[in-house]
């Protein structure tokens, strides 16, 4: 049996979980709500201030989904009560960062602005020039949207310019007389 699968997940005090028809989960909090449909083919029971995610039968495909499951509602649990977020480096002479109303400005190298307009569920706080936090209560649409902003200028391998995660290591190059 799947040991994450079978792990109780524990509901902190002001936080309300609602399970409705066909396994649509809301979790409510002090940070915000995310409503999630996850698998039907899971059993998903409150227990007081306890949740316990249950599968069917043996079967391989259960057996995947189970600890799946349960890590879903595990992270919305921790979503609505401590927010998920991703910290972004800016690397490269003349590369910055500043925040313009609900927009995030990134200078990047190219001939012109590169503009990220804030979506629902997101926060981005720019502490320095240098530096991008990305916050808000839904993990996967935060890592999503980080992965976004990285990809308008992706470090390169010479001399590690662009954005990146702040705990990626970049692996370097030689240039062409390195030998």
């Amino acid at each position: 049996m799947s040991r994450i699968g079978r792990a109780p997940i524990a509901i902190p005090a002001g936080v309300d979980v609602t399970i409705a028809e066909g396994n649509v989960v809301t979790v409510k909090g002090p940070k915000g709500t995310i409503t999630k449909t996850l698998r039907p083919e899971m059993t998903i029971e409150k227990d007081g201030a306890v949740l316990h995610v249950k599968r069917p039968n043996d079967e391989k495909f259960e057996r995947s989904v189970h600890g799946l499951t349960r890590t879903i509602l595990a992270n919305m649990v921790h979503g609505v009560t401590h927010e998920f977020s991703k910290t972004l480096e800016i690397n490269g002479v003349g590369y910055r960062a500043a925040k313009e109303g609900k927009n995030l400005v990134m200078n990047l190298g190219y001939s012109h602005q590169v503009i990220v307009p804030e979506i629902d569920g997101i926060g981005i706080d720019v502490p320095n020039p240098n530096q991008v936090v990305i916050h808000g209560v839904d993990k996967q649409l935060v890592g999503q949207f980080a992965a976004d902003v990285r990809n308008k200028r992706p470090p390169e391998p010479y001399k590690g310019k662009g954005i990146k995660y702040a705990d990626e290591v970049i692996r370097r190059k030689e240039g062409k007389t390195g030998k």
